[in-house]
């Protein structure tokens, strides 16, 4: 559905400062799947989801949606920018309009559909969100910090993007703030069907999220695949400043400790399972 080939973008191009930010990535996301794209700071996640909706234009490579190369003209098409929707770190930063609902509908008004399609589209993602409808004509300024990172992300929403882009979407937010936006974008992929990417530091979002992984490190694709392919390779992630969750490395301590049980567990819900288990096989 959405692909890289080669993908690479140097920042100062023939300059003193000349920067290779990405460099010949091949990354690809099929129909309805969950990658998340991790990797230390300065590893070109964010250089290389600003290319997935032609934000940036590569300095070689490829960017294909749907098998068609999105650069193939002088410019990416206008829909594609519908199609695949980006949602910036701290979005709500970028909030201008009056009304929550008014900021809402600037997507779906920039797509030219009726005051009718729009004010559908804007309560529809109002409630996938989480946000009342009784706060759409609230000013966005009067709301909490995380009130705020959801009607950027229902920006996004409103325009049904195929693909959904989220670069970190729960930095800065409590520990329940980060589950409700989680929960959230999951709901969001279990109804319409779309495809999602989480770009985010935090290896307990990826585990709580996604199915599969993408793993930057200096420009590169250093590791890709299903989470528990991804995480069982816990001394490769370390060697490029990452590591499995804290849950999985006290599964992996127990394990080694010689404790039979599935060290494949990401969150406290999986690990507490997996305990259970093991305590009532000794018991039978």
């Amino acid at each position: 559905m959405l692909e890289t080939q080669k993908l690479t973008f140097i920042y100062g191009a023939g300059t003193p400062f000349e920067r290779r930010a990405v460099d010949a990535v091949d990354f690809k996301l099929h129909e309805g799947q969950c990658m998340g794209l991790i990797g230390h700071t300065g590893s070109g996640k964010s250089t290389l989801i600003q290319h997935l909706n032609g934000l940036l234009k590569p300095t070689s490579g490829k960017v294909l949606f749907e098998g068609a190369d999105i650069w193939e003209g002088k410019k990416p098409a206008r829909e594609l920018r519908f199609k695949v929707g980006l949602v910036f770190q701290y979005p709500e930063y970028q909030l201008f309009e009056e009304t929550i609902a008014a900021d809402i509908a600037f997507g779906p008004k920039n797509m030219g559909l009726s005051e009718t399609e729009t004010a559908e589209r804007v309560g529809e993602a109002m409630d996938f969100v989480g946000l009342e409808a009784s706060l759409s004509e609230k000013s966005p300024f009067d709301l909490s910090g995380g009130q705020k990172r959801r009607v950027a992300i229902a920006g996004v929403i409103a325009m049904r993007p195929r693909v959904l882009i989220l670069d970190e979407p729960t930095a800065g937010l409590d520990p329940s703030g980060r589950r409700e936006i989680l929960a959230h974008i999951k709901q969001y992929r279990q109804v319409t069907g779309a495809a999602i990417v989480l770009v985010t530091h935090s290896m307990e979002d990826i585990a709580r999220t996604v199915d599969d992984l993408t793993v930057l490190s200096e420009a590169r694709v250093v590791m890709s695949g299903n989470l528990r392919e991804v995480f069982s390779r816990g001394d490769e992630l370390e060697r490029v400043g990452l590591a499995v969750p804290s849950i999985t490395q006290i599964m992996l301590r127990l394990r080694a400790m010689g404790i039979t049980l599935d060290a494949a567990a990401y969150t406290v819900e999986d690990a507490r399972r997996e305990l259970l288990r093991v305590k009532g096989a000794s018991h039978a």
